[in-house]
């Protein structure tokens, strides 16, 4: 072997060992987390496919459901019977339309199944992080998708709160499982359908309306939800919703037969009855409230402590009582009607924990809309638009529990400022993956390159840009502290 070849050799070997140790020594936080995610995505991705088989009745379509699992959560830029055929490497969009629209399977059952994955998964992460003693609530919410014509099952003109406005379009009620300090996953839906469309022959055929079904109010669909749930065994120390729940007095009177505690807003208008047996409203019990109002923290959000001027009063139920929450900068008032059973106690620090955790669901809302196509559903018959809302809640099931199990492990974060002047860290840190980044991950299965350095780069600058909220909510804060 001449000296050359000699030279050759031996420049291959220093080659594979530079390569060798580049690899090993360049490896980021965020390719590792990456790596990390991936591969906890995929096999919660597999364990929800194997409890979701006894749901249908044939393996192809629950194979079928895999896919679509897959192209959900695939990056696409949008989510149709065509691009997530493409997604699956189908030759035709006829396998998923079929999923959606003819294949024998259980939606509700499903539904259950999903429920049951998120609730184990979300108590697992919080028992591993120490966290099981956080309040567990069960947020009952609506959510709508804009739709054009009229031959969508459920679609009217109507408030959509996407949209900010009465416009066309469908709603549906949903129950999210949410853990204090923890995970939060939507594990609960039900469509509403308007009573004319039900009561129409003609157009209940058209929208593959079942025979059976009776009209139920947004209040009546969440007590189903909230019997689902609870007859699954699924613990809740409060339930917690907005005025189109706390009006219902159907739903009311269940939480109270059920001995569940709950927190519901109310209008200004809502009458109570008081222990003297004079009647008063709310707006009334503000005002004769407004002075021994305390400040208070409704938990910790994104940007800081989110504080509030708290006060209660009692009514005639010694389980009963009048929650009151002014903002400290506008004033503004909101209402929350409680109860809590014999069985509890009844504090005002458990109720304001329990009425700042109703936020949550509407994260989980962006979160189903942005990145898995909650709000996509190209579909018009009843069944379709229910099966595709249930398959979008495992997707989102399979990233909550991901990020819930990852939280601790990769949120690297910089401690949150103690005072409004503190200087800024050196290093900001990393936020924890959220079901954004998982979803991008999932898109691609081993980042390597320029979306890691992305991964990287976000988490970073989320990091910094949280560092920098909380300090000036704490500056903002004080200052409408002193004033007031």
């Amino acid at each position: 072997m001449t000296w050359t070849s000699w030279l050759a050799l031996v420049w291959v070997w220093c080659s594979r060992l530079a390569i060798m140790w580049c690899v090993k020594t360049t490896k980021t936080e965020a390719a590792a987390a990456a790596r990390i995610g991936a591969r906890l995505a995929a096999r919660k991705r597999w364990e929800l496919l194997g409890q979701l088989r006894s749901c249908f009745a044939r393996t192809g379509p629950w194979l079928q459901a895999g896919k679509y699992l897959g192209a959900l959560a695939g990056g696409l830029a949008r989510r149709n019977g065509w691009t997530i055929a493409e997604h699956a490497g189908d030759r035709s969009p006829d396998r998923t339309q079929r999923l959606l629209n003819r294949a024998c399977w259980d939606t509700f059952a499903a539904m259950g199944v999903v429920r049951r994955f998120a609730v184990t998964g979300l108590d697992e992460a919080a028992r591993r992080s120490g966290r099981r003693r956080g309040l567990v609530v069960g947020v009952l919410d609506e959510t709508g998708q804009e739709k054009t014509g009229s031959a969508t099952a459920g679609v009217q003109r109507q408030y959509l709160g996407c949209a900010g406005k009465v416009a066309n379009g469908i709603n549906t009620v949903h129950l999210a499982y949410v853990r204090e300090r923890g995970g939060r996953a939507l594990i609960g839906s039900r469509q509403w359908i308007p009573r004319a469309q039900i009561e129409d022959p003609v157009k209940s055929v058209v929208m593959g309306i079942p025979v059976d079904l009776e009209f139920r109010t947004k209040g009546q669909l969440a007590i189903d939800i909230a019997a689902d749930a609870l007859g699954d065994g699924t613990w809740f120390d409060f339930f917690c919703g907005d005025e189109v729940y706390g009006r219902c007095t159907q739903l009311r009177e269940f939480f109270e037969d059920q001995a569940q505690a709950y927190v519901l807003r109310v209008p200004r208008s809502f009458r109570l009855t008081l222990p003297g047996g004079q009647t008063m409203t709310c707006a009334q019990a503000a005002s004769t409230l407004a002075a021994s109002a305390e400040v208070r923290s409704a938990g910790h959000g994104s940007k800081g402590t989110r504080w509030y001027r708290w006060s209660w009063l009692a009514t005639a139920s010694l389980r009963h009582c009048l929650l009151i929450r002014r903002h400290l900068r506008t004033g503004e008032l909101a209402f929350h009607y409680c109860f809590v059973p014999g069985t509890q106690p009844l504090t005002l620090t458990r109720l304001i924990r329990a009425a700042g955790l109703r936020w949550p669901v509407e994260e989980q809302f962006r979160a189903g809309k942005d990145s898995l196509g909650l709000d996509e559903s190209q579909v018009r018959l009843c069944t379709a638009i229910a099966r595709h809302t249930v398959l979008v809640m495992a997707a989102l099931a399979i990233c909550a529990v991901t990020a819930a199990l990852l939280h601790d492990r990769t949120s690297t974060q910089a401690p949150p400022p103690a005072r409004p002047g503190q200087p800024p860290p050196a290093d900001p840190g990393m936020t924890a993956l959220t079901i954004a980044e998982i979803t991008r991950i999932l898109a691609r299965a081993a980042p390597p390159g320029s979306a890691s350095y992305w991964l990287d780069w976000r988490r970073r600058h989320q990091a910094r840009a949280r560092w920098y909220h909380q300090r000036t909510r704490l500056a903002r804060d004080a200052a409408i502290t002193q004033a007031s």
